[in-house]
């Protein structure tokens, strides 16, 4: 009988100016291995894994009542393209030493998939590449996510046996050549011990806002199985999650027959767990009756996509909301017992159509609700109608340029920046 392949799953160090644990998890990684679980040998890496051993003795990186907090980083170097950013450069997540320990200590795997998100956070996916070839060489790389997908090109010349360039899979299948089962919920059983874990129940997006990369990757909106998706959250309670986030990108949309039918359920059978939203909630489509079952089923921090107070902006990025919208979502969210203090709107920071007064203005107006403000550093996409558009401004071919830190500062100043960090924590300070 032939013997099922190992495949090591890993998440790669993040290298960048600043990066926090807002509930993130490899969740493509895990769900493509779920898909293989029954037919292949898993394992897993995770240096973004705060549950790790290595956190035990080192109290000051212990999680919030929300299950987010710091990761262990180091200061490094900064690349040449960000030498001028006057701000410290780490790498954030487990030593190095520690995954070459883990190498050294098990036999080597037939495949080894890392999985990429940002595209600026390449030089920590190729440090594992060059780790696993230096120690493992026979065992064939494979790269995949949205870095891959966006910079295709540019991941191809860090040295992967595969780079998977598209969403669909089956290139990817092909390749380890071993069934996959689409059915299977992701490997999240590969943790030892697992505090927090996230969750898609749909895919994609209707809208098309000019900075975002979902409609490129994920294509148009699809809702996911409600039965497979309530039996994984049974599945991450019995594991013992007591956090999970949202990564839908229109978690709202549609929601009488998707959030709403998936809710009640959670409700009827009375799964206790926080629910959070980092990849922000869609004022436009909050009603008094969602509000109310999102606190009864669980919902603990609601983040409100928003990026500007200005009308003519939003309508040239996509009019994906407008402002009475998000303060007719705060009343909502407000009358249906949400604490003021777990509700925030995303505000856009650096956008090169989006002047200096109109982001104070922003500010001010997301303050007035009694809210809190995050601000969201524009980083261009390349493929996206900004990121081409920023090409005038910066050489996009190199993604370390799509730094969410740097081309704000790049484009508008560090100056401004720190004006508008001021005002940021001022009007903080008044809420």
């Amino acid at each position: 009988m032939k013997s099922k392949p190992k495949i090591l799953l890993v998440n790669p160090p993040i290298y960048d100016f600043t990066a926090y644990d807002y509930w993130l998890k490899p969740l493509g990684l895990l769900s493509i291995a779920g898909t293989l679980s029954n037919s292949a040998d898993l394992q897993l890496f995770d240096f973004l894994d705060r549950s790790n051993d290595f956190y035990a003795d080192k109290p000051k990186f212990k999680s919030n009542d929300f299950g987010t907090g710091s990761f262990y980083s180091e200061k490094i170097p900064k690349p040449l393209p960000l030498k001028n950013i006057p701000r410290h450069y780490n790498r954030f997540g487990l030593p190095q030493k520690l995954f070459i320990e883990y190498l050294r200590q098990n036999p080597p795997a037939d495949f080894a998939m890392i999985q990429t998100v940002m595209t600026y956070w390449y030089p920590g996916y190729k440090e594992v590449i060059d780790t696993i070839k230096t120690h493992w060489p026979k065992t064939k790389i494979i790269l995949g996510g949205p870095y891959a997908i966006l910079c295709a090109k540019h991941a191809e010349s860090l040295n992967a046996d595969l780079v998977v360039t598209e969403t669909g899979l089956d290139k990817l299948f092909n390749y380890i050549g071993i069934a996959n089962n689409k059915s299977l919920p992701p490997s999240w059983q590969l943790y030892k011990k697992l505090d927090t874990a996230a969750m898609r129940i749909s895919t994609g997006c209707p809208f098309k806002c000019t900075y975002c990369s979902v409609p490129n990757i994920y294509g148009s909106f699809k809702s996911l199985s409600i039965q497979n998706k309530l039996r994984e959250v049974e599945l991450l309670v019995k594991l013992g999650v007591k956090n999970i986030a949202f990564y839908d990108d229109a978690l709202l949309y549609k929601s009488s027959e998707v959030l709403v039918p998936f809710l009640s359920e959670i409700i009827k059978r009375k799964l206790s767990v926080n629910f959070h939203s980092p990849n922000a909630l869609n004022a436009r489509f909050v009603t008094g009756g969602l509000a109310e079952l999102m606190v009864k089923a669980g919902f603990k921090t609601f983040c409100l996509g928003f990026e500007s107070h200005s009308e003519n902006f939003q309508k040239l990025t996509g009019s994906k909301v407008f402002s009475d919208e998000l303060s007719s979502a705060v009343d909502f969210f407000l009358a249906a017992g949400a604490d003021k203090n777990n509700i925030t709107a995303y505000q856009i920071l650096g956008h090169p159509n989006h002047n200096i007064q109109e982001t104070e203005n922003s500010m001010k107006f997301i303050s007035s609700l009694g809210i809190r403000i995050m601000l969201s550093d524009f980083s261009p996409i390349p493929g996206t109608p900004d990121g081409e558009y920023c090409r005038k401004f910066i050489d996009m071919d190199e993604p370390l340029n799509h730094n969410k830190t740097a081309f704000p500062i790049m484009t508008i100043g560090y100056e401004a920046i720190n004006k508008f960090k001021n005002i940021f924590h001022n009007l903080s300070d008044k809420l």
